[in-house]
């Protein structure tokens, strides 16, 4: 699936002259983590998220920095520190470097931005201009919706195959060492596994096929050298 699939095309955005309480404001109706900055035409300029809003001197959450400390601070960091805690409007406090996707961006590198980036959410642009956004609520309204439709049931064999094609394209499952067969639809796996996690991750993989009653595993543990 792409950014386009999921994404909300009905973006809430602010201008650069948008007040930060009613950026605040927007937030919490809206129950968002983040809003793009745009100018006039559309043409995005940044973001302001929970993050730019929590060092406030209005609530008293400035940084305060012992006074060695300042010292050690470059005189540029502290005047950016002061902007965030005291600037008035959005174009003053928001994150100028965005990080964007576009509309065919695949959802597993929308994850991956996530993680890199620790953010919530994460503007689609076409032209230069926002046309969506995405959340990582978005990407569990695709879980609970995939969970929520019905698979073809497998037979034994399907089964089998289904489990085996999963597994290949792993690097840390070795075929060589395990041995999967399946009667009634209930999965034995039997063989040498590296580790525990290497087990859980062989288990799961059976869980995860349709059609599949329960799992017996009965693998055994490598033991290390000296054990």
């Amino acid at each position: 699936m792409k950014a386009a699939d999921v994404m909300e095309s009905h973006v809430v955005s602010v201008r650069p002259d948008t007040t930060v309480c009613d950026v605040a404001r927007e937030l919490v109706a809206r129950k968002i983590s983040a809003v793009p900055v745009l100018e006039d035409g559309g043409r995005l300029v940044g973001i302001v998220s929970e993050g730019d809003l929590i060092r406030r001197v209005e609530a008293g959450t400035e940084r305060h920095r012992s006074w060695w400390l300042e010292l050690l601070t470059s005189s540029e960091k502290l005047a950016t520190d002061y902007v965030k805690s005291h600037a008035r409007y959005a174009g003053e406090v928001m994150t100028r470097e965005v990080v964007t996707v576009r509309e065919d961006t695949p959802l597993a590198e929308v994850a991956k931005l996530f993680e890199q980036h620790n953010i919530k959410r994460v503007p689609v642009v076409r032209d230069g201009k926002v046309v969506g956004i995405v959340g990582r609520a978005d990407l569990l309204h695709v879980l609970a919706d995939l969970h929520s439709k019905s698979h073809p049931v497998l037979d034994d064999a399907g089964i089998r195959a289904e489990i085996l094609r999963q597994l290949k394209s792993e690097h840390w499952f070795s075929s060589a060492q395990i041995e999967i067969s399946v009667r009634d639809r209930v999965v034995k796996i039997e063989g040498i596994v590296m580790s525990q996690e290497q087990r859980r991750a062989i288990e799961v993989a059976a869980e995860n096929v349709p059609g599949v009653k329960s799992v017996n595993d009965q693998t055994m543990l490598k033991l290390k050298v000296g054990e």
